[in-house]
């Protein structure tokens, strides 16, 4: 897997290469790429890049004194976009919110389109069942003692916590996912230490609506896609959002808990190909296939 050296540390990346549109999907906490597999398969023609942004489930700790709060990591990902020289970006956001906080960092010139697919926002952050996650990291040794729960499926299982992010029947191909996502913070103390810091590091609610109006500022296009079982984001949040941001459009998807790319794949790729594209005149295309 490619890797770039940015200023706060390594960041893990796969990219599937040409010269499509550029789709940059990233994942929650302390997920990866691999969230979105089962949706690769329908983006063709694009460039689809995912990074493993320090979450928790990065496996090449960052130095130690980057900062990884929310917003430290935003800026993370604003310099990984910056060393990929990446343009015209629709940037993908599930669980993790965080991107947003690039809109308040001044630093949304390679964003063309921003989709928020089921993630934190406004003052939901982190969402109430990780908040004990981010209490726990006040003392690392609590935290690190909480860990060890995760190494037990029927506690990655639990529908109040990681088991009710998804909806999806096949249930060994979620579980595999959630072991290997727990799997470096409880292998790997520097990456464990990474954890910590972000778990702690959201800022308190005054601020974040603060920062949530600022937001507002954000003047293109945007597509927010709620899930109709969601049990991590706020129900109210979906159209919440559409109002909040200018240009934003609301979908709502059935059938499917907050990680939609497990739970509705061929949908949500759908509905981002529009996005990044606009929709297809079908009349138009096959005049041009004869």
């Amino acid at each position: 897997m490619p890797s770039v050296e940015l200023t706060a540390g390594p960041i893990d990346f796969e990219d599937t290469g040409g010269d499509g549109p550029v789709l940059v999907l990233l994942h929650g906490v302390p997920m990866d790429g691999r969230l979105w597999r089962r949706a690769m398969p329908y983006f063709g023609g694009f460039r689809v890049i995912r990074p493993t942004l320090p979450l928790g489930g990065h496996r090449k700790p960052m130095r130690p004194d980057a900062d990884l709060s929310q917003q430290g990591v935003a800026r993370i990902l604003g310099d990984f976009l910056d060393a990929l020289d990446l343009h015209d970006v629709t940037l993908v956001l599930n669980d993790w919110g965080g991107g947003q906080f690039l809109i308040n960092e001044e630093r949304t010139d390679r964003i063309g389109r921003l989709a928020l697919v089921a993630c934190e926002a406004f003052d939901n952050y982190p969402p109430k069942a990780a908040r004990p996650l981010a209490v726990l990291a006040k003392v690392p040794p609590l935290f690190t003692a909480g860990l060890q729960l995760f190494r037990m499926e029927s506690f990655r299982q639990m529908a109040s916590g990681y088991g009710g992010m998804s909806v999806d029947k096949e249930y060994h191909l979620y579980d595999d996912l959630v072991h290997g996502w727990f799997a470096p913070a409880l292998t790997d103390r520097a990456i464990r230490r990474d954890f910590i810091k972000f778990a702690g590091g959201a800022p308190g609610r005054a601020k974040l609506l603060e920062l949530a109006e600022g937001q507002q500022k954000f003047t293109k296009p945007v597509l927010v896609v709620w899930a109709d079982q969601d049990t991590m984001m706020p129900a109210e949040h979906g159209p919440r959002l559409a109002e909040h941001y200018p240009d934003a459009r609301l979908e709502i998807v059935k059938d499917s808990s907050t990680l939609v790319p497990i739970d509705q794949p061929e949908l949500l790729a759908g509905l981002l190909r529009e996005f990044a594209l606009g929709p297809v005149d079908p009349v138009g295309e096959e005049a041009r296939d004869q």
